[in-house]
């Protein structure tokens, strides 16, 4: 199964109020496993910047001026994306950024039309009905690493993104390996089903006189709330 984890980042909220992607992320899933291949372009939105959005990504209009348009990134971006089921956060709103970006490309295709869309975000909410789910409050749940996300970014956001639902959807992203992206569930439990503990001792530790005593007063308490003495008094093992 091949998965795209996306994010974007904007000029504002609304695309029927103009506003425009200036950049986009994404991170390859193969068979629940990073590939290692990635999208990622800055474009020029060809308009300014809410103040709101900028205190978010801190990408400005003169970093962006000479970043290539959306128009000449798009058949790059559908290659990536097409027949993937896209896992975004919040998909509707990115999903509708990036149709009125396809819209405004002649004969170019609708997110739905290239990829099936999973929201993370809703994910999120049945597993943790009530709580914080956004994007931070999950990797502090998970454990998954986000000190380096200072500023929001697109292609730092899909790299995060993956990780948090690689485990929340049951996966595991580190357990034997230095390197997080190389493990998976299934590789995982592999290597525990393969290794030799033929050469290992376990060391037996016996109840001492005291707990044995504590254990029989305890068994002695149960049998009197129950009425009746437990299963292994009433058919002691045969010597």
């Amino acid at each position: 199964m091949r998965q795209i984890v996306l994010d974007t980042e904007t000029t504002g909220l609304e695309p029927d109020m103009g506003h425009r992607v200036i950049e986009i992320g994404a991170v390859e899933l193969i068979n629940r496993k990073l590939t290692g291949r990635h999208f990622h372009k800055y474009l020029n939105p060809e308009r300014d910047i809410d103040d709101g959005a900028f205190e978010v990504h801190g990408l400005s209009r003169a970093f962006l001026q000479d970043k290539p348009l959306f128009a000449d990134i798009c058949d790059e971006l559908i290659a990536f994306i097409k027949d993937a089921e896209l896992v975004i956060h919040n998909a509707p709103f990115d999903v509708s950024f990036l149709d009125y970006e396809f819209k405004r490309v002649q004969g170019a295709p609708r997110v739905n039309d290239l990829a099936q869309v999973k929201d993370s975000l809703a994910v999120a909410r049945v597993k943790h009905p009530g709580q914080k789910n956004n994007l931070d409050a999950l990797c502090r749940r998970y454990e998954v690493d986000n000190s380096q996300r200072q500023l929001h970014g697109a292609l730092l956001d899909a790299e995060i993104l993956a990780d948090v639902y690689l485990l929340m959807t049951g996966g595991q992203t580190l357990l034997f390996s230095g390197d997080k992206r190389d493990v998976n569930t299934e590789s995982a439990t592999s290597a525990l089903q393969k290794r030799d503990v033929s050469t290992h001792s376990l060391r037996l530790v016996t109840a001492g006189r005291d707990e044995l005593f504590a254990h029989e007063a305890f068994m002695d308490m149960l049998a009197d709330k129950a009425g009746s003495p437990p299963v292994w008094r009433r058919n002691p093992a045969k010597p």
